[in-house]
Parts: C-alpha cells; sequence; structure tokens
C-alpha cells in the first residue's frame, strides 16, 4: 500500500499550472524503524523538497508517492509507490519533472541508479535531486563506466544464451536427426512414407522394383496426396523412400 503526506491540493487552475513548472515528490525510506506517524524520514524529505520546489519555481501537484520500507537497491519497477508514479505521469503528459531528496533516496545502488535514470530519460522524464539537481545532468566517469560495463554484461548474457541454444539444437539434432525448420514427410505423413516404402519393391528377390512415379501414382489410387490434392511428384518420393 503506497503511504502518502498530505500535501497542498492538485492545481487546477490552468493559467496557475502555466506559472511554474510541474513536479511529483518521491519519498523512499529503506528500513521499517523509519516508517511511522512518530518518525520524521519521509518529513525531513518532504520538506527539503517543497523548500527546493519554492525557490525554483516547481509546482508540486500532488501529495507525495511514497515506498516506505523499500531498499535502495530495489529495481524501480518493482515499487509500488514508483510505479503507481510512473503510471500518473504516463496519464498526464504535462508533468515531467520528478523531485527527490537526494540520488540516494531514488536509488542507492548506483546500477540502479543509473538504469533508472535511463529509463526516465528514455520516457521524456528529468530526476532532480534537490540537493544536486544536475547530478543526473553531468556525465562522470563512474557513470559513464557503469554503463559500460552494464552494456558489457548485457551482451554477455545476450551471446551465452545465443551458445546454449545453439548446443541445445545441436543435441536435439544428434538425438532426431533434425532441429526445427520444415517438417520431413516421416513427421508429416508418417502412413504415406510407410506405404511408398512398401511399395518400392515389386519383387524384391528378383530386384524388381517400382519407379518413383509409379509409386505416386499408387499412392494417389490409395488416397494419398500432397497438400496441393494433386499426386506427389518424384522428388517428394524420392525424399520418403531417403531413410
Amino acid at each position: 500500500m503506497i503511504e502518502c503526506i498530505t500535501l497542498e491540493k492538485p492545481v487546477q487552475d490552468a493559467t496557475i499550472m502555466a506559472a511554474k513548472r510541474l513536479a511529483l515528490a518521491y519519498l523512499r525510506t529503506s528500513s521499517s524503524s523509519n516508517v511511522g506517524e512518530d518518525k520524521d524520514s519521509d518529513k525531513r524529505q518532504l520538506a527539503a523538497i517543497r523548500e527546493f520546489a519554492r525557490r525554483a519555481s516547481y509546482e508540486i501537484v500532488l501529495p507525495p508517492y511514497y515506498d516506505a520500507a523499500v531498499s535502495g537497491a530495489d529495481q524501480i519497477a518493482g515499487r509500488p509507490g514508483f510505479s503507481a508514479m510512473l503510471t500518473y505521469m504516463r496519464e498526464h503528459p504535462e508533468v515531467r519533472t520528478v523531485l527527490v531528496e537526494n540520488a540516494s533516496r531514488f536509488a542507492r545502488d548506483l546500477a540502479v541508479q543509473i538504469t533508472g535514470h535511463d529509463l526516465l530519460k528514455s520516457m521524456g522524464i528529468d530526476l532532480v535531486p534537490v540537493d544536486a539537481p544536475g547530478y543526473f545532468i553531468e556525465e562522470t566517469p563512474t557513470a559513464t563506466l557503469v554503463r559500460n560495463v552494464l552494456g558489457a554484461v548485457s551482451q554477455f548474457q545476450k551471446d551465452a544464451l545465443v551458445q546454449q541454444l545453439r548446443a541445445a539444437r545441436e543435441r536435439k539434432r544428434v538425438v532426431n536427426g533434425k532441429c526445427g525448420g520444415r517438417l520431413s514427410h516421416a513427421e508429416a505423413h508418417p502412413e504415406t512414407v510407410q506405404l511408398a516404402r512398401s511399395l518400392r519393391w515389386i519383387n524384391k528377390r528378383m530386384r524388381k522394383m517400382r519407379t518413383l512415379r509409379e509409386i505416386a501414382a499408387e499412392l494417389a489410387v490409395r488416397g494419398h496426396l500432397s497438400s496441393s490434392g494433386k499426386p506427389f511428384g518424384p522428388s517428394a518420393i524420392k525424399a520418403m523412400l531417403t531413410r
């Protein structure tokens, strides 16, 4: 359940909304021992955000979204408060800024910070830590390093998956003789193939056999036709006879 702190009412007047930049406030507290009416974590965060909003001419349009007792290492998509906030922003494109007390309130884990910020950036959302407004705008060497490492890990996982799938296909080929692709005649028409093979020899002892066209004609007489409704061609009969 998302806990919210009472804040000023949502802005309704269009002229007031146009006067200031619109924003939402996001709060997060890691430990459940710091959550409750008698605790000040959320109150302190909100006070800092409101003071910055006043100085920087932001209008906070809703009560804050608050993830109570949520780890800073958790991915943002798995946080109920943050997910609800993103849902609101998808439905209200006029609000494109999220204010947080500091970067660690958004995420304590650096990789989560960077990937989470990149997600917001792709959605056209600005994330502003009020103690350092340019934190996510400046491209630091550390942020670049982490992005490169994450990209390398992602590529490694992709390559490893490709190799695993290739090995699985090879194992299947060893067992079944094939893997994927178009169904063979034996797989698609097992009864037809069995009959075609039985028709191959007129007299095996005398080494007397039917031609491919004769087998196709005999199959047609017995109701075994290709998918087009015509007798099988010589190449199809040859494939059926090849084990």
